[in-house]
């Protein structure tokens, strides 16, 4: 790990930056370097104006992507080196609002049954069923399994904000076999080499791969996990205000955008349409 390397990731840790949040920022800054065939602090100012064009002119980057470069380049100038560059005073680009991808029930457990490495398709399953992001199902501890109270104890989630789930109980003797199988001692997907736990790519590999041997052919992410929970509960009739809660969202107004999903919701749209539409 080079000097500046580690430096930044220490001032990540000092602001609470989560583990996925400091490795995203990181393969921002590689790719950077990768760029110029340089290090970042041998870089001028026109050349991080050039690397962002570059960002949004050739490779086309997404919206959020570009926000997340951005941002990334940000701290490692701002706060790391201490530099204050205006080119790096661009307000941050706004989101396209777009509504999330959802799977069927069908079409998630047929996705699950197709993940072929346990670990992974343990982490999957705890996304879904219990609404997890990618870096909070991955985060778990043993400890964090709450079989006496059927909960799921997430740590440190988005914003630094603790939380409890429900476990289903299906989920818990999935665990409990997974546990008889791999014993994992303090986290629950440990990684296999180096870090203590298991990197996001690992698992979104699997569940690309997964995907590619069923006919499902919407672009599916670990996310979209999380959104059909979301969506499914909905449809079962639970509060927005109870799934907010589950899913630690900040504002009711994240939680609504599963109101324009929920087929129950469309189909009675689809009802009080034809009525008022009705000439006679």
């Amino acid at each position: 790990m080079t000097v500046l390397r580690e430096r930044m990731v220490e001032d990540m840790k000092i602001r609470g930056f989560t583990p996925g949040t400091q490795d995203k920022y990181l393969e921002a800054i590689e790719a950077l370097a990768r760029h110029y065939h340089r290090p970042p602090d041998q870089l001028t100012q026109e050349q991080i104006r050039e690397y962002l064009l570059h960002l949004i002119q050739t490779r086309k980057l997404a919206k959020s992507t570009f926000r997340l470069h951005l941002s990334a380049l940000k701290f490692l100038y701002r706060r790391t080196l201490g530099w204050s560059w205006p080119v790096l005073a661009l307000p941050r680009m706004q989101s396209d609002q777009k509504l999330p991808v959802v799977l069927s029930r069908a079409e998630v457990w047929c996705l699950l049954d197709r993940v072929r490495k346990p670990a992974a398709r343990m982490s999957l399953t705890l996304m879904y069923t219990c609404g997890l992001r990618v870096s909070e199902a991955l985060a778990l501890r043993v400890e964090d399994i709450d079989s006496q109270r059927m909960v799921v104890w997430v740590r440190h989630g988005k914003g630094g904000k603790d939380r409890s789930v429900p476990l289903p109980e299906q989920t818990l003797a999935q665990l409990r076999a997974y546990w008889v199988q791999d014993r994992p001692a303090t986290f629950l997907f440990p990684a296999r080499h180096g870090t203590p736990r298991r990197p996001d790519n690992a698992v979104r590999d699997c569940l690309h791969a997964a995907l590619r041997e069923t006919s499902i052919r919407k672009k599916v992410s670990c996310h979209t996990l999380r959104h059909s929970y979301a969506t499914h509960l909905l449809e079962a009739g639970v509060h927005p205000r109870a799934i907010q809660a589950l899913l630690g969202h900040r504002s009711l107004k994240t939680t609504f955008i599963y109101l324009h999903l929920t087929q129950s919701t469309l189909a009675d749209v689809q009802v009080k349409v034809n009525q008022v539409m009705n000439r006679s």
